[in-house]
């Protein structure tokens, strides 16, 4: 009996189906991303081996570097409740009037460096305006004008009348080559107000770097 042979193919596979979906993934991960914005105050934190991840909410972050050559503190607030409250607390205690759609607009700011006086001025601006280097002096920390004193109180203040019963946590993200009596200050500002537990803000590197 004569043996049947049968004939080889190559196999092949469709991967139409699949570059489609590679696509459709692709063009949602572009639409949804947000693009970083850019810090109003870039530092270059000291590196550390030490890896303690910063709680996502009820969090205030000092920044502490230079602007236009000049020693300059900026403050960050993650919840934007305590941003609104602590700013009607403000304008309460100064006497400036902000409107609503001032209010809404400063809840979008993430971190900021102006006298009070500054303020609306810093709101009226376009957020690409707002975060170029240079343009915010910082806060004043004066033993005679201390607004960065204030702001820590006011924001502190604004979390308890919100009925949040945690407090507020603090930390600080000094640049590298900052000298050490301008992070001492911000620290002596901490503790005077009873805040002895706070972060230091740092880069990671290599344990055997």
């Amino acid at each position: 009996m004569a043996k049947i042979t049968m004939s080889k193919k190559a196999a092949s596979i469709d991967m139409t189906a699949m570059c489609d979906v590679a696509f459709l993934l692709l063009t949602f991960f572009i639409l949804t991303a947000t693009a970083k914005q850019p810090e109003p105050l870039p530092v270059e934190t000291p590196a550390s081996t030490v890896q303690t991840k910063l709680p996502e909410t009820g969090l205030v972050t000092l920044t502490v570097g230079k602007s236009n050559g000049k020693e300059a503190v900026f403050f960050a607030m993650k919840d934007r409740d305590i941003r609104e409250k602590t700013l009607e607390l403000i304008g309460q205690k100064h006497d400036i009037k902000f409107t609503p759609e001032e209010i809404a607009q400063f809840k979008l700011i993430d971190e900021f460096g102006v006298p009070f006086g500054g303020l609306k001025q810093l709101i009226a601006m376009k957020n690409s305006d707002r975060n170029k280097a240079g343009v915010q002096p910082g806060i004043p920390t004066d033993s005679l004008d201390n607004q960065l004193k204030e702001w820590i109180t006011t924001s502190r203040q604004a979390r308890i009348e919100l009925g949040k019963a945690d407090e507020l946590k603090f930390a600080i993200k000094g640049d590298s080559r900052q000298e050490y009596p301008q992070i001492r200050k911000i620290m002596d500002i901490l503790q005077d107000q009873k805040i002895n537990n706070f972060n230091l803000v740092t880069g990671l590197r290599g344990k055997n770097y």
